[in-house]
């Protein structure tokens, strides 16, 4: 199963340092390999999440995550959205923008010798944007799983009396906004801009999400009418066993994936001009080999029903993007390593995959199922 998962990612890959060596030598390959690695590091949550969201949707709708999203994701999220951002930030055309990208001042400095700022500049100018956008995006994620009560529970402490505060509507919504709030006034040096862009991202994840949900609530009634059997709740964040997302529910829930994706993706941009400023290098490194990578783990969780086997991993992975939210928002006015961002995501996950294999050691000791469930 490993290798017919991931067989495409590794022939994505040899190709991708293929044409990074015609494209710029045995330089442009170590590169593109370092990014590549990168992407994959900062992107484990990123795959997890995915997965949960994944096994949701039908057939159809995985390829087309996995065919049609993987072009979104190299050509639209990791080229031509940094384009487009720059163009948003500083005016500039996205074919003057791409211009600039293809032809970085001498020695890669930060302006060119007439004292107009660089690509690079311009993107790392726009940040404290990105970073509401994906903040609080990724933030609205985070706290409307956290506010949610569900049959398993990692860190019971917490996730237990948080989720009995979730039966106020709305919370997450006003913790969200008054975070913003605090964040524009006090980390950025243009708040109207950065509230805006905040504004925004929350504005997306409640459409995105609230479309898909309608539309996969609409196909579960419909189920029940056919199959003549009440549908079970599903747990939190995993699929019905008796309805998965077709039609328009799968569609947004893809939709809802592919800007999960950019908001993940911004970090690992930005992180990227640390290494370099060239957009062909960026596009084949994190996108192409990066993003073809996460969508295979992303598959190869679904298919070994890693999710249910080990049941924290979820928990893991969405207290990771808590973390990532937070980064992202503090970002906007202080400048955090992506090498903290990955390291976190690390931790949340091992964590909760070795607590996942204590619990199920446990229970296989006491001859029980791994999916049973203890209050």
């Amino acid at each position: 199963m490993h290798l017919k998962i991931f067989m495409w990612s590794y022939v994505v890959t040899a190709l991708s340092l293929v044409a990074a060596f015609v494209y710029g030598s045995w330089s442009a390959v170590v590169l593109c390999a370092i990014l590549g690695i990168l992407e994959v590091s900062l992107s484990f949550d990123n795959a997890v999440i995915n997965a949960t969201v994944l096994e949701r949707m039908s057939n159809f709708w995985q390829t087309i995550f996995l065919t049609v999203g993987i072009v979104i994701a190299v050509f639209g999220m990791r080229l031509l959205l940094p384009l487009v951002i720059v163009w948003l930030a500083a005016g500039l055309p996205p074919q003057e923008a791409f211009s600039l990208a293809m032809n970085p001042p001498p020695d890669d400095a930060a302006y060119f010798p007439d004292g107009s700022p660089s690509y690079e500049t311009l993107l790392t100018d726009a940040h404290p944007l990105i970073a509401s956008f994906g903040g609080m995006f990724l933030l609205m994620l985070f706290l409307s799983w956290l506010f949610t009560e569900r049959e398993f529970t990692w860190l019971s402490w917490l996730e237990r009396p948080l989720a009995k505060a979730g039966r106020l509507d709305y919370l997450a919504v006003i913790l969200s906004c008054v975070t913003l709030l605090v964040a524009s006034q006090t980390l950025a040096e243009d708040p109207q801009t950065v509230l805006f862009s905040g504004l925004i991202g929350l504005v997306t994840f409640l459409v995105v999400s609230g479309l898909g949900t309608l539309f996969e609530n609409t196909s579960g009634e419909q189920a029940t009418l056919d199959s003549g059997e009440p549908v079970q709740p599903a747990r939190s964040g995993g699929p019905n066993k008796l309805v998965v997302a077709t039609g328009k529910a799968g569609f947004f829930l893809f939709l809802y994936l592919e800007v999960l994706d950019a908001s993940f993706s911004f970090d690992g941009v930005i992180g990227a001009f640390a290494i370099t400023s060239d957009p062909i290098i960026i596009a084949l490194g994190l996108g192409l080999i990066g993003a073809m990578f996460v969508r295979s783990l992303t598959i190869y969780l679904v298919r070994k029903g890693t999710l249910s086997e080990y049941v924290y991993l979820e928990h893991g992975a969405h207290w990771a993007i808590g973390a990532l939210a937070v980064i992202l928002i503090i970002s906007i006015g202080y400048h955090i390593s992506e090498f903290i961002t990955g390291l976190l995501g690390v931790a949340f996950i091992g964590a909760a995959l070795l607590t996942s294999i204590r619990r199920n050691r446990a229970l296989a000791a006491r001859g029980e199922k791994v999916g049973t469930v203890h209050a």
